[in-house]
């Protein structure tokens, strides 16, 4: 079950992302941008493909998952070390996805329970960290960091927001059961 094309995906993405961080460390924005494209393709097509072969899975989902979380979050916290955004999200998205899968009981081999504000948050986490590689990488001045800074707090903002609403919804099943 491990030896699957999703997986093999999954683990591409899983090898891209300390050299995508060393690569914004250290200012090869052209390496980050096609570890960063590379990272994106690998997310997009690893579900269907488990999906269309029948090999999707809880752990699977886990997996995948984690990888994302662990993707943005670390190279969040690359880019936030070289003034890019703040150090606050990273830490925030690890707690979100510890939370999410705890909530979502996958250690007892159910399938993550998403939201709809958690799905666009890790939509955007992605977008947040490839608007400055791109841009690099591309050798742009637009968007301006300013705009890089805002979307960052406002991701605080609703990450801080979603692990809320999935702390008051546990709370009020607990009530009820």
């Amino acid at each position: 079950m491990w030896k699957t094309w999703a997986n093999l995906l999954t683990l591409l993405r899983i090898v891209s992302i300390v050299p995508c961080a060393w690569a914004i460390l250290n200012d090869h924005w052209g390496t980050a941008s096609v570890l960063f494209t590379v990272a994106v393709i690998t997310d997009l097509l690893d579900g269907p493909l488990a999906r269309r072969y029948g090999h999707d899975s809880a752990l699977g989902g886990l997996l995948d998952h984690a990888t994302d979380a662990a993707f943005v979050a670390i190279t969040l916290g690359a880019l936030a070390f070289i003034g890019y955004g703040n150090t606050l999200l990273p830490g925030l998205i690890i707690a979100a996805f510890i939370q999410y899968a705890l909530d979502s009981r996958v250690l007892a081999g159910h399938q993550l329970k998403t939201s709809w504000l958690g799905k666009n948050n890790g939509i955007v986490y992605f977008v947040l960290v490839g608007v400055p590689v791109i841009r690099n990488g591309l050798g742009l001045s637009w968007p301006a960091d300013i705009w890089i800074d805002v979307l960052g707090w406002l991701l605080v903002i609703t990450t801080l927001t979603s692990m809320l609403d999935r702390l008051l919804a546990l709370l009020r099943e607990r009530r009820s059961s």
